[in-house]
């Protein structure tokens, strides 16, 4: 009877978790279809990894199925989707050249891409550590997701308006090594979840969402680089501007 009833209690809740998996499938899928060459699609799957990862602890909390077997899978899946698929999209698609480019040093791409998916690590292992005892309305350092978006963006945007990858080696470089050392840093970003969607908005930002809405399926490969550009940087210049108020007062 004791077996059985431990063996009912160590069962996994379905709903949460199959969000979960769906995010870890679209990672995934990211890194084969960037081996491919197939980098917008690559994007686009890592963007929805971002989707679905929303949605599996607003489901478990709606339907009390929280557990920290979810916890810690979300985490794992999170290290795929947003640390090692973001990497490898920018590693086939511009960072391999540095074995062959001139004036860049030939492990250049592969160090990138491993510090970048290193950090995300350690920084999906500080929030499990410290998500009991950091104030809810902030997080410290950027997030995996948002890191990915970053990424994930900024090769949409490249592929749309036709970059080249051969002449963008650096800047990718140090594009994936900052947005690394972001999630790894002592920055405050605003989480978002002290608003409450039942909440009154001003009247003066009432087409603030509509306008936000169109503009990413009028032009997403424009409009989600911008949004997610936006909000990486929006941690060290917020911080900037507290020291500099701190000291003139």
């Amino acid at each position: 009877m004791n077996n059985q009833h431990t063996g009912r209690r160590r069962g996994i809740y379905i709903l949460p978790n199959l969000f979960t998996t769906a995010a870890l499938f679209c990672g995934f899928y990211a890194i084969l279809a960037a081996t491919d060459g197939r980098y917008v699609f690559a994007s686009v799957l890592i963007f929805f990894a971002m989707i679905l990862d929303g949605c599996d602890g607003r489901v478990a909390r709606l339907t009390n199925t929280a557990s920290e077997f979810g916890v810690q899978y979300d985490s794992l899946a999170d290290l795929v989707s947003f640390g090692v698929a973001p990497a490898m999209l920018l590693y086939h698609w511009t960072l391999h050249l540095s074995a062959t480019a001139p004036l860049v040093p030939s492990r250049l791409g592969w160090m990138a891409a491993f510090i970048y998916t290193a950090c995300a690590a350690l920084r999906l292992a500080r929030f499990n550590a410290q998500v009991n005892v950091v104030d809810k309305a902030f997080f410290i350092g950027l997030p995996s997701p948002s890191a990915a978006g970053v990424i994930a963006g900024f090769v949409w945007f490249a592929q749309r308006y036709g970059f080249q990858p051969k002449n963008l080696l650096l800047f990718s470089a140090a594009l994936l090594i900052l947005t690394g050392l972001a999630m790894v840093s002592n920055f405050k970003y605003f989480s978002g979840k002290s608003l409450k969607i039942e909440g009154k908005l001003p009247f003066r930002y009432a087409a603030l969402p509509a306008i936000i809405l169109a503009g990413i399926f009028l032009e997403p490969a424009l409009a989600l680089p911008l949004i997610f550009f936006t909000y990486a940087l929006h941690g060290p210049l917020w911080s900037i501007w507290r020291w500099q108020r701190k000291r003139s007062m």
